[in-house]
């Protein structure tokens, strides 16, 4: 039996609806905040992996609306991934590293960094998770999804979009929140190159889960060498 016009009409609005995609978006800032600020709810990452990806599936018809498409450029595509994780690398080591120790303690590493430093097993773990959990999961989370419902929400312009992606900046950092204050400043920044980097690409999300995987694979290099400090 064939779905009545008015229902299918409703269902369509239901997927275009701006308020429901600044109800996911305020959703996902909640259990972001929940998790890293205040503790009281798990780990934000897997669960908003699964929402977007259903959300999107359901609301959009498919993953390439986040930018989990082939780009016309891999070179392009790398290339641009390159630029942003050198600008990420370069700015935190010359300017906010200097400037947050002017107000802050260094920011905290994440548990069990330092038994990266000369241990090939552990640091070949820690490249798995990076570029899992960190590079893929993380972007299609913060870029892919909340900069979509973003902007979305604020009615799919070319400045909705960047304001979506400040905002997406901001709670990427308290995602960071662990870290301490120099850490949610860095991570915050970093999440501005990232998504500079995926709105200049044409939102393609492989440009910021590149970057995202060269800074950290960067890091655990530099862990295992002991030249983190």
């Amino acid at each position: 039996m064939s779905e009545h016009p008015a229902t299918i009409s409703t269902l369509d609005r239901l997927r275009d609806s701006r308020v429901l995609s600044a109800c996911e978006f305020l959703l996902a800032a909640a259990i972001i905040l929940g998790h890293n600020v205040f503790r009281v709810v798990p780990n934000e990452v897997p669960i908003l992996f699964v929402l977007a990806l259903l959300s999107v599936r359901l609301r959009n018809g498919g993953f390439a609306a986040i930018g989990l498409r082939r780009p016309d450029s891999w070179r392009r595509i790398v290339a641009i991934a390159l630029a942003a994780a050198a600008v990420r690398i370069v700015l935190d080591l010359v300017l906010i590293e200097p400037v947050t120790a002017m107000f802050w303690p260094p920011a905290v590493e994440p548990a069990g960094a330092d038994s990266v430093a000369g241990n090939l097993r552990i640091a070949a773990l820690a490249l798995v998770i990076v570029w899992t959990f960190a590079a893929f999961g993380e972007e299609v989370v913060y870029r892919g999804y909340l900069i979509l419902r973003g902007g979305e929400a604020g009615g799919g312009s070319a400045a909705a979009y960047l304001v979506a992606m400040v905002l997406a900046a901001i709670l990427f950092g308290y995602g960071h929140y662990y870290k301490g204050p120099s850490g949610i400043v860095s991570s915050g920044i970093a999440g501005l190159i990232f998504g500079i980097a995926y709105l200049w690409s044409g939102r393609n999300l492989w440009t910021c889960v590149l970057a995202h995987g060269f800074v950290d694979t960067v890091a655990v290099a530099w862990a295992y060498l002991g030249l983190d400090d």
